[in-house]
């Protein structure tokens, strides 16, 4: 596997000059940030050796390199999903390889369901932890000498990011929500009994992805700063049949704010 990771590193780096030490993935019906990116090099994921495609709508499924608040960045138009039949090592094979390209910080942004009585559909909750409550650990297998054996996860989430986008959210009048983020395999959205047992368990939000990635990110000593977009609510006397396409749908309404909060934090970078 190492071999593959610095092998497509090694690849990528051929076809840009840019250097990025942040990196953005942006989740399901979260692709239009890209648009406030000024992308200098686009690269399907397809093009890339060893790299997984993603086969989920709202994922355009391609590798930027470009500009964001002035600064240099790299993003992920579409991440992979364990419920695509992939393993997590390749599920979190990107964020091995952006180890290896240099990347110090990683924004990871998703779609969620609120759990939280408190939230509303259109908030954006930032992470402040996680609930691991995948079938598989990404850190299974043999130690990646990035980390040690056992990492420490007691602040997978940067406290100074976080402390940033509280204090800019509110110079910008931005709602925020804050909370823990519980990521499931999927791909089945959760019956209203498990929507209440993850709400007993210490969650406010419910997703199908990003766990994996912080966990190796953290592992590689990359700095993390997460954000769902609640796009469905899974609280009781609230939860109504939802679809792909309505989680798509309520994640792209609120996609300004979000991109006006990550310009402006890695503005500050």
């Amino acid at each position: 596997m190492l071999e593959k990771i610095k092998e497509t590193a090694c690849w990528i780096e051929s076809r840009t000059d840019l250097r990025p030490s942040t990196a953005i993935i942006l989740g399901t019906g979260l692709g239009k940030l890209a648009a406030e990116i000024e992308v200098v090099k686009a690269i399907p994921y397809k093009d890339i050796p060893n790299f997984p495609v993603s086969t989920v709508e709202g994922h355009n499924g391609r590798l930027l390199f470009g500009r964001l608040g002035g600064k240099e960045v790299l993003a992920m138009e579409g991440r992979f999903h364990y419920y695509e039949g992939y393993t997590m090592q390749q599920v979190t094979f990107p964020i091995r390889v952006m180890y290896e390209l240099g990347i110090k910080n990683l924004f990871v942004s998703n779609a969620s369901g609120g759990v939280n009585p408190e939230f509303e559909i259109g908030d954006l909750m930032l992470i402040t932890d996680h609930i691991n409550f995948m079938p598989e650990h990404p850190l299974h297998g043999p130690n990646f000498p990035t980390g040690p054996r056992f990492p420490d996860m007691h602040a997978a989430y940067d406290q100074v990011f976080l402390n940033q986008a509280r204090t800019i959210a509110k110079e910008k009048g931005i709602r925020i929500v804050e909370g823990v983020y519980l990521g499931t395999q999927g791909p089945t959205f959760e019956t209203p009994a498990e929507y209440k047992m993850y709400r007993i368990f210490g969650a406010d939000a419910v997703g199908m992805s990003t766990v994996p990635e912080v966990i190796v990110a953290h592992h590689c000593g990359i700095r993390v700063f997460g954000i769902s977009i609640i796009t469905d609510l899974g609280v009781e006397g609230k939860i109504v049949e939802v679809s792909h396409e309505e989680v798509q749908r309520a994640a792209n309404a609120v996609q300004p704010l979000m991109a006006e909060l990550f310009r402006a934090m890695v503005q500050e970078l």
